[in-house]
């Protein structure tokens, strides 16, 4: 985890919040460092954890996790970790003739003439059950790119359906917490790409929304991350509260700094 990111969201793994909805936004540059925070924030927090990766293998998951001092394949062992690796999962599915007995596969909308997530759905609940031997804090989903499912054939209001369910069960009755990764172009004609953007905004308690800079590549300032803290139903009179950052990626840190603050500029 990063610990400046930590100190701007005023968040420690020795007391993590409940029942929050973090949406994560990337437009014209890549928000995975975000996914890898928020990984091992959890990890380290104690929380028992259920990471839909859609986009990248457990390899590639578990090699950033020990640069930041986190291993996925312990998490894993010790029943921490619960983890889906989509990339794996589609072909297994799409390849494999003969249907396993026992639950639906999570990614069963894909053969089915239906584009519902019950499957995907049923897994993260019985992934995050509570049992009574387990030690774990609240539990956590968390969703590496939620978007992949539009691409998988997955219909828009069917992936809504799935996240207000997942809020219910996680945030509402088990007090945990979801982290959600999606891909934003505010350029793009992708009309259902927009509207599960949109939708998911308005129902986040946290956006943070990282976006390349408008000038082009630089290599002291990497990019610009909006955090937004949304105001509660109950508070409409009140504004979101919003601040802006640009950072720098290094190799197992990130550093975050006022627009026009960098130490290359100064």
């Amino acid at each position: 985890m990063f610990a400046e990111l930590n100190e701007l969201l005023d968040a420690s793994p020795q007391r993590p919040e409940a029942g929050k909805f973090t949406l994560l936004l990337d437009t014209r540059t890549d928000g995975s460092f975000l996914v890898h925070h928020f990984l091992s924030f959890y990890l380290r927090a104690g929380c028992k954890v259920c990471f839909v990766a859609l986009l990248q293998s457990f390899s590639h998951y578990n090699i950033v996790a020990q640069k930041l001092g986190v291993s996925l394949t312990a998490a894993k062992e010790r029943g921490q970790l619960v983890f889906l690796e989509g990339l794996k999962s589609c072909l297994d599915l799409l390849f494999t003739e003969e249907e396993q007995p026992g639950q639906p596969h999570p990614l069963q909308f894909m053969s089915d003439s239906s584009s519902n997530l019950r499957a995907l759905f049923d897994f993260v609940q019985a992934s995050l059950a509570p049992s009574g031997s387990s030690s774990w804090q609240g539990p956590v989903l968390l969703v590496d790119n939620l978007g992949v499912l539009l691409s998988l054939g997955a219909a828009p209001v069917a992936m809504l359906d799935f996240i207000h369910y997942c809020r219910v069960v996680v945030c509402s009755q088990l007090k945990g917490n979801i982290v959600v990764l999606l891909h934003s172009n505010e350029d793009s004609e992708d009309e259902e790409n927009k509207l599960v953007v949109n939708s998911l905004c308005h129902h986040s308690d946290l956006i943070l929304w990282v976006e390349g800079l408008a000038t082009g590549f630089c290599k002291d300032v990497h990019g610009q991350i909006k955090i937004i803290r949304r105001v509660s139903l109950e508070l409409k009179a009140e504004q979101d509260q919003v601040q802006i950052y640009q950072y720098k990626i290094q190799d197992r840190n990130v550093t975050f700094f006022a627009p026009g603050l960098s130490a290359a500029v100064l």
